[in-house]
């Protein structure tokens, strides 16, 4: 079949440009077309690449392991130890049969299995019992003499006790002049309350620390044979808010005398008119262990109904100095010059940068992702080095190893940026960092920064455990009153902290006596002045803290500060990265 001959072209000039100019039209609106499809046909593969990377990161929350939940680590552990437990119960049921040794009878030394036991607690008491040995040698009645001792160390657990502490007042009469004499009522930790401050401590710890609500507490104790009524506690709760006030400012006071602060939020449900609704709980941290501070280290807390700028804005009021936080607009106000009493100094997390790479990599398996958390990871291996020393040798080191990969990253992250998409997944990642790099750069000419915003992650990490048990505050008062009472679960920094500053308490909702607020003044003079003295720490948690609190002057019984030989150096000045995995909060 013959093709159809090409129409002919006119003669004449104007019909020729005519033509030759619809032509151009024609051709004109063909490649504004096919620009507006391959525009739209880019705008549908990111939009693609945007849908799966979401989907695979919520198929990740979800069905994947995660560093909180560790779901799959958490059912290997439980079947190892029902592992163990089965096979001790099958060696102890296998000793239980074995027939008795015969009187003479040569008896086998145990053998531990191993891997070997880690030793008991130095701290704990020993209670000796040494066995009756006999008399006379059992062969030919010789006299026996003591060649030395074998002993074996078991751990026991002594069960509560509950009493009732009798406080007697006896009178006494003058039969001179008639006047009776009667020595003052003691005070008690709360107005009119007969719980002694053992028992108020272990209830506000139980309830804040361990999360374990009070109608859970009330449960227990009713098996123990002591019933209390969940209205009873809750107002012991209160009253002991009340009276730590004075605890609450000098925490307050000391975390914001600090020359840096790790800033950072949690959400707080919190109940409403048949519902619940979101509010906050805000963290400002300090600790200057990782460059060899040596003020011990502490965290306060506050409750806002929402997520507001003023919020901030409000408990800083007083602080200008250095903070690590996250990008939060609303810590925006705050680093402005005209700032009063000044500005202050913003330090971005690394973490929260190199986060947004991780999920790239891991998800997606994006090269430019995971270049830049191989990068982002040897500038935490140089951190690990340098923690715990002096902020003139930190920033030493940074300047000399640090600085010139930071340098190097940033041209890296500028020459790819240019090469993507500014709405994919991977140019979005790259923006988040490049726009924020003064903040990000900022340790390397200031020792007392650190790389993340660590610190008052973990001080927040007690407040997301504990929401799976309390479900929610029974109000905004009941969420300042949990701000106040929670204790810092910072587990590296529970082992050494001064008894005043080791941990967050109460802010009351009431008043107290003038009797318990001068008697909480002079405890709280006290332990400041022996914190400082001595350098001491807790001795056995928050609860021991609150307790010695509560009891007054002459009650604190403290032990002094140990080394991990495992690190080299004092435990206290730890804030390692997790490395090359992810770290989630």
């Amino acid at each position: 079949m013959s093709s159809p001959s090409p129409e002919p072209l006119p003669d004449d000039i104007d019909a020729l440009k005519a033509l030759i100019v619809a032509h151009r039209a024609a051709l004109r609106l063909a490649e504004a077309r096919a620009a507006t499809a391959e525009n739209e046909a880019k705008a549908r593969g990111l939009e693609i690449e945007k849908l799966r990377h979401t989907i695979a990161k919520l198929r990740h929350e979800r069905f994947g392991q995660s560093s909180e939940r560790r779901a799959l680590l958490d059912q290997l552990e439980l079947q190892l130890f029902e592992l163990e437990e089965d096979e001790a119960q099958a060696e102890a049921a296998a000793e239980a049969s074995k027939p008795a040794e015969m009187p003479g009878a040569t008896v086998q030394s145990f053998h531990r299995r191993k891997p070997a036991r880690r030793p008991l607690p130095e701290h704990l008491p020993r209670e000796r019992v040494v066995h009756p040995a006999p008399s006379a040698c059992p062969c030919c009645g010789g006299t026996l003499h003591k060649l030395g001792e074998d002993v074996t160390e078991m751990l026991e657990l002594v069960p509560r006790q509950w009493k009732v502490v009798q406080h007697v007042r006896e009178k006494f009469s003058c039969r001179s002049c008639e006047k009776i004499v009667q020595p003052p009522a003691p005070s008690h930790p709360i107005a009119r309350g007969r719980a002694g401050p053992g028992l108020l401590a272990h209830v506000l710890f139980g309830k804040y620390g361990l999360h374990l609500p009070l109608t859970r507490q009330s449960a227990t104790y009713a098996r123990e044979g002591v019933p209390l009524d969940v209205s009873t506690m809750a107002d012991w709760v209160g009253a002991s808010a009340a009276t730590l006030m004075p605890l609450v400012e000098a925490i307050r006071a000391h975390v914001f005398a600090a020359e840096r602060i790790h800033a950072d939020e949690t959400t707080v449900p919190v109940l409403a008119a048949g519902k619940t609704r979101t509010g906050r709980l805000w963290t400002y941290v300090r600790d200057d262990r990782p460059f060899a501070g040596a003020d011990p280290p502490a965290a306060a807390y506050f409750y806002s109904p929402d997520r507001g700028g003023v919020h901030p804005e409000a408990h800083l009021a007083s602080y200008a100095g250095l903070m690590q936080a996250d990008a939060y607009a609303g810590f925006n106000r705050l680093y402005e010059a005209a700032r009063k009493p000044g500005p202050i100094v913003e330090a971005v997390c690394w973490a929260h940068a190199r986060r947004k790479f991780f999920d790239l990599a891991r998800l997606n398996k994006a090269p430019i992702a995971i270049e830049a958390v191989t990068r982002t990871d040897a500038l935490f291996a140089i951190e690990r080095e340098i923690n715990g020393e002096q902020a003139a040798e930190r920033r030493r080191v940074r300047q000399e190893r640090s600085r010139p990969r930071v340098e190097a990253l940033e041209a890296w992250l500028r020459e790819q940026y240019a090469k993507l998409s500014p709405a994919s997944q991977v140019a979005k990642a790259i923006a988040y960092s490049l726009n924020r790099w003064d903040g990000l750069a900022r340790f390397l000419d200031d020792g007392r920064l650190c790389m993340t915003n660590n610190a008052a992650e973990r001080a927040l990490r007690g407040i997301a455990v504990g929401r799976h048990n309390w479900t929610f505050a029974g109000s905004d008062a009941g969420g300042r009153r949990r701000g106040d009472l929670h204790p810092d679960r910072d587990r590296q920094a529970q082992r050494h902290r001064s008894p005043v500053l080791a941990h967050r308490h109460a802010d009351p909702s009431a008043g107290s006596s003038g009797q318990a607020h001068r008697r909480v003044a002079a405890v709280e003079l006290e332990a400041l002045a022996a914190a400082r003295r001595r350098r001491v720490d807790l001795r056995s948690g928050p609860a021991f803290t609150i307790n010695c609190f509560l009891r007054g002057p002459g009650r604190m019984h403290t032990q002094p500060r140990r080394r991990d030989t495992s690190w080299g150096r004092d435990t206290a000045a730890v804030d390692p990265f997790c490395g090359l995995e992810d770290a989630r909060f």
